[in-house]
């Protein structure tokens, strides 16, 4: 496997900057970028990807954070180029209609993708109108509960409202964008791991429909929610990145899984997660530090390197939260190196901060079977080939 990377700056030609990587012939291209890079007219980033590499495979996103082996930027479009030995791929996409249609979307696209028998399919879907939970159940169904899904939700510079998905030659606000590998010469390993901790005492979930939470302990979540962040009420929506919920099941017993609010509405008193939630089961703030988040990233390092046999080459996709971002601050940069500090120097690193992160669990998080789509977590997927 041969891998090169190219940050991309709107000040330029895009097919000036990506001509460097030309000579390397890709079969893979995965790019991740700013939205500017998708809303700034006469900029078409998947169409000079597709013009600069048409024999390649072309996938990404829009981010809140644009992750490479050098760190983390903002602005750029992070452009990650491999070559296989022996590729196997196959890509699919499916246009999701509404929220309502995410389980049936993920079903769709996972029935596309199954004809390929993949081991390990990536999937990026949009990021603000879609039950990323119902989505993963959909694509379960169809895929079977043998492969390994991995990925995440577009983002927006942390706005939540318009994301984009890049399929091949063109990308869309209203998609969701699969590609299956097949090839058994490919070795996948994943680590997932979270840092924050939760705090105060546990609400019941009285009312709540998929994704959306009305009540906790029978009044509007969205009252209960703003008296527990007291001052930081003020700053909302954007405060509610640095205060998600950890459910808990009906039993009372921890999950370690995450809920990002992606929105409130102040008619009914709800808020919209960017998961699903358990029904009758309860949900409790969380809040982290720096050095927690930090901590938790270089944890799914070691089970990702543990999974690999140490430091190698191969590249590693990082999906983290742009939650966890807005708390690092300018301490960013060190979440990433963390985890390169874990997989090696001949490791290359490429990723996005999302408004939703995919995993399989592994050992790290005992969410139980299956995938997870998890929020405010450092999700990593290795890809080596032997």
């Amino acid at each position: 496997m041969r891998v090169q990377q190219i940050a991309l700056k709107l000040e330029q030609p895009l097919e000036d900057q990506l001509s460097q990587a030309r000579e390397l012939q890709p079969q893979l291209v995965m790019a991740f970028a700013d939205p500017a890079f998708f809303e700034t007219p006469g900029v078409d980033l998947a169409a000079a990807l597709h013009a600069t590499f048409p024999n390649a495979l072309v996938i990404g996103c829009s981010s809140a954070g644009e992750i490479s082996t050098s760190g983390v930027d903002t602005g750029s479009a992070v452009v990650t180029a491999v070559r296989f030995e022996r590729p196997g791929m196959a890509m699919a996409r499916e246009k999701i209609s509404n929220m309502g249609d995410s389980e049936a979307a993920g079903e769709r696209l996972g029935a596309q993708l199954a004809t390929s028998r993949p081991h390990t399919v990536l999937v990026f879907g949009q990021g603000v109108e879609l039950n990323g939970s119902a989505m993963i159940r959909g694509l379960r169904t169809a895929l079977g509960d043998q492969t390994t899904i991995a990925g995440g939700l577009a983002a927006d510079a942390g706005r939540f409202v318009r994301t984009f998905v890049i399929a091949g030659s063109d990308s869309s606000v209203d998609e969701i964008v699969g590609l299956g590998f097949n090839d058994s010469a490919l070795r996948v390993s994943t680590g997932t791991f979270g840092g924050w901790k939760p705090f105060g005492a546990l609400r019941r979930v009285t009312r709540a429909e998929g994704n959306m939470l009305y009540e906790l302990d029978g009044e509007p979540a969205l009252n209960v929610y703003r008296r527990y962040l007291g001052d930081h009420a003020r700053q909302l929506p954007g405060s509610a990145l640095l205060f998600p919920f950890s459910m808990v099941d009906a039993d009372g017993r921890e999950t370690d899984v995450i809920r990002t609010i992606l929105g409130m509405d102040e008619a009914t008193g709800s808020l919209t997660l960017a998961g699903e939630i358990t029904a009758n089961g309860f949900l409790r703030l969380m809040t982290a530090s720096s050095d927690e988040l930090i901590d938790g990233a270089e944890v799914a390092a070691e089970a990702v390197a543990e999974s690999a046999g140490g430091p190698s080459d191969g590249f590693a996709l990082l999906v983290s939260c742009v939650g966890r971002r807005m708390v690092l601050g300018a301490r960013v940069d060190e979440e990433v190196e963390a985890v390169g500090s874990v997989v090696g120097s001949r490791c290359t690193l490429a990723g996005f901060y999302s408004n939703g992160e995919i995993s399989s669990t592994g050992d790290v998080l005992s969410c139980g079977a299956g995938n997870q789509l998890h929020n405010q977590t450092m999700t990593i997927t290795r890809f080596i080939e032997t």
